[in-house]
């Protein structure tokens, strides 16, 4: 099993190249099973989830070749209209199958999801908004078993705003019979990526961006070339990097406006933020100051950035009070900061970070995937050598990290 070697201190300077962004490619591979024809995607990112998506995808009969930079998805023979478990326990996105498949085969039949162990993420706004319009589900020995001749438009309104329920019902609308009006939708830039493409595939989309989408079902969807957006978790990610270690870097392909919540954020700790069209820039002199924050829907603060932060404010000047909202079991990265000398309690949704002057290198582990983030972060600005172990997670969600932040002056390899 890999595992992350880090030697801290090192001031981060130079260029990183954000990679495309996984919430927004693994729905938009799901889109190919919406039509026969083919889908030409760029900037598709290197990643296990994605990997794992590919294979889930190809299983089912969704062909998938690489061509240079480009992926071209074909689903002119899709045979198994099945998501079994074997696939689905690592990875909780294979629940994204479910909708196209009920839209365009009439049946699907998907494994009850796994992925990290963060909190419960129920699926139960998927299964709700297809049987309103008119999908017959069963669920049965850890499986959803779903049928219907023709979905019908309606109007959905979900309990709760959920990403991958929005972009599930978003990709059944666009086939159903009618209009399907979506409320309380989800506004990541993930989900509006996704509504791009399908509007390229010849969707009818209106309130793109907005909590309300409107859909218009139309008989069927042709062939698109799309570019999937920039990630900015791991803009984020990188940005606190340096906020944490100091110095000076310059992200490409990625832009500020995708985080503002997170921007507004790092420039209360005292970094300086410059950005254009495709560029943000990052200057961190002295030690940062704590900030505060509460997880929150897009367009507040991400709760996949909540960790990350967490990390900057154990070295911050002061103290800081961050209340997460979106999952119920997201502090488990807390005990392994504290292996490395930070000082955060926890008092049910609240943790509160005071700021010591170092943290020192110590063997700990990775819990999740931003929870493996948040201690390369915290590794990067500690005394010494952090040996971070099940960096698998680390890999689902992050281009060859370790090869990132060694381009810019990290002390970081991995060790096989």
């Amino acid at each position: 099993m890999d595992k992350l070697s880090i030697t801290g201190g090192k001031r981060l300077s130079g260029e990183i190249t954000i990679s495309g962004a996984k919430n927004a490619a693994l729905p938009i591979l799901c889109a190919g099973l919406l039509t026969a024809d083919t889908l030409a995607l760029a900037n598709v990112p290197r990643l296990q989830d994605v990997a794992t998506m590919q294979k889930l995808l190809r299983q089912m009969g969704l062909s998938i070749e690489e061509k240079g930079d480009l992926l071209e998805l074909c689903g002119r023979d899709i045979h198994s209209p099945e998501a079994p478990y074997e696939m689905v326990k690592t990875m909780r996105a294979s629940i994204l199958v479910l909708g196209p498949l009920l839209a365009r085969f009439g049946e699907a039949k998907v494994s009850l999801p796994g992925g990290c162990a963060i909190g419960s993420r129920p699926v139960d706004q998927h299964i709700k908004g297809l049987q309103a319009m008119g999908a017959e589900i069963l669920i049965e020995a850890g499986y959803i078993h779903a049928r219907a001749k023709k979905l019908r438009g309606t109007r959905i309104v979900t309990d709760m705003i959920t990403v991958t329920g929005t972009e599930n019902l978003m990709m059944a609308a666009a086939l159903a019979d009618g209009e399907t009006v979506l409320e309380n939708a989800a506004r990541e830039p993930e989900v509006t990526d996704l509504a791009n493409l399908l509007v390229a595939m010849g969707a009818k989309i209106e309130g793109i961006g907005s909590d309300r989408l409107c859909i218009t079902g139309v008989p069927a969807l042709h062939g698109a070339s799309h570019a999937v957006i920039a990630d900015r978790i791991e803009t984020g990610t990188f940005l606190c990097a340096v906020a944490a270690a100091g110095g000076d870097v310059v992200l490409r392909h990625t832009r500020a406006d995708l985080l503002d919540a997170v921007v507004d954020k790092l420039r209360e700790t005292g970094a300086v933020l410059t950005s254009g069209d495709d560029w943000i820039r990052l200057q961190m002199a002295g030690r940062p100051k704590a900030v505060g924050f509460r997880t929150t829907e897009y367009p507040g603060f991400p709760t996949d950035m909540q960790a990350q932060v967490m990390a900057l404010n154990c070295i911050a000047e002061g103290s800081s009070r961050i209340i997460e909202t979106i999952f119920e079991n997201r502090y488990m990265h807390v005990q392994e900061l504290n292996r490395l000398g930070a000082a955060i309690e926890i008092d049910g949704h609240t943790a509160v970070a005071q700021g010591v002057p170092r943290l020192v290198g110590a063997p700990v582990m990775a819990t999740d995937l931003r929870a493996s983030a948040s201690l390369v972060i915290a590794g990067l600005a500690a005394e010494g050598t952090t040996l971070i172990d099940r960096i698998y997670h680390l890999d689902r969600g992050y281009d060859r990290m370790e090869v990132k932040l060694s381009a810019v002056g990290a002390d970081i390899q991995r060790i096989r």
